[in-house]
């Protein structure tokens, strides 16, 4: 296993070329959302990466979307699908309550919402309607809310909502034995398509670690936002990153999602 904990000291960023960073899930939380803009060095034009997953959980599900939208004028933005965005998204087009959801973080969207206006919920609604499956860029790097599982890469998948449901593929590199070559016939397929993939939709705490993690060529950015720790946004090229206070201590009143 490589874990990266990167320790650095800021500098000005005095060049002007534009960065791309990656942001993992937020959940509602809405003061670490502004922690993390706040201590990366951005600059006017650079490219933001969001893995989604923007509501559910904590109590600001509707600043965080105000604030996305906001930010668009200064980034450039790409904001990708995350399963609990689609499930906000299918309660708004529906008006039906998926249980499991509202007992995974939906209760506390659905009164954040309470005395949201009409005009306002509808711009989220086409906000969320505009969210991409997923994201490949200029270096062949995928970024992605969850995973894919067709052995050909993204654009043979069957099955859209694996892009922001399946586990497999951080299971799978989880348990990849770090000497295997790329070139060895035992080498998972999924793995060859891209240079790098970024997801988040699992939060790394489960196996002890409240930072970025990088198996094979996978790095996940859920650093457990939902939860007792901190939201994470990482330069993707140098892979330095920034995190925000633990968000349980961001919203002491309130009791997250499923602690």
């Amino acid at each position: 296993m490589r874990i990266f904990i990167v320790i650095f000291k800021f500098t000005k960023r005095t060049e002007m070329t534009q960065r791309t960073y990656v942001i993992g899930d937020i959940h509602g939380a809405l003061k670490a959302l502004d922690q993390v803009l706040d201590k990366a060095p951005l600059q006017k034009g650079d490219k933001l990466i969001f893995l989604g997953d923007y509501v559910d959980g904590w109590s600001e599900s509707p600043g965080v979307i105000d604030r996305l939208i906001e930010i668009r004028d200064n980034y450039e933005c790409i904001f990708i699908r995350g399963n609990h965005d689609d499930l906000f998204l299918k309660f708004l087009l529906t008006g039906k309550k998926n249980d499991q959801w509202l007992i995974h973080g939906g209760n506390a969207t659905l009164e954040s919402y309470q005395d949201i206006p009409n005009c306002k919920l509808e711009i989220h609604r086409t906000f969320l309607e505009s969210l991409e499956n997923y994201h490949l860029d200029e270096q062949n790097r995928l970024f992605l809310h969850a995973g894919f599982t067709s052995l050909h890469g993204i654009e043979r998948e069957y099955f859209e909502e694996m892009f922001y449901w399946d586990r497999s593929l951080w299971e799978m590199v989880k348990a990849l034995n770090p000497n295997l070559d790329i070139t060895d016939p035992l080498y998972p397929d999924r793995l060859k398509h891209y240079h790098e993939i970024f997801i988040g939709h699992t939060p790394t705490t489960r196996i002890g670690y409240d930072v970025p993690l990088n198996f094979a060529s996978v790095w996940n950015l859920d650093t457990g936002a939902a939860y007792m720790s901190p939201l994470t946004i990482m330069d993707v090229e140098t892979k330095e990153y920034w995190q925000s206070d633990r968000v349980n201590k961001l919203y002491p009143d309130e009791p997250g999602r499923n602690r």
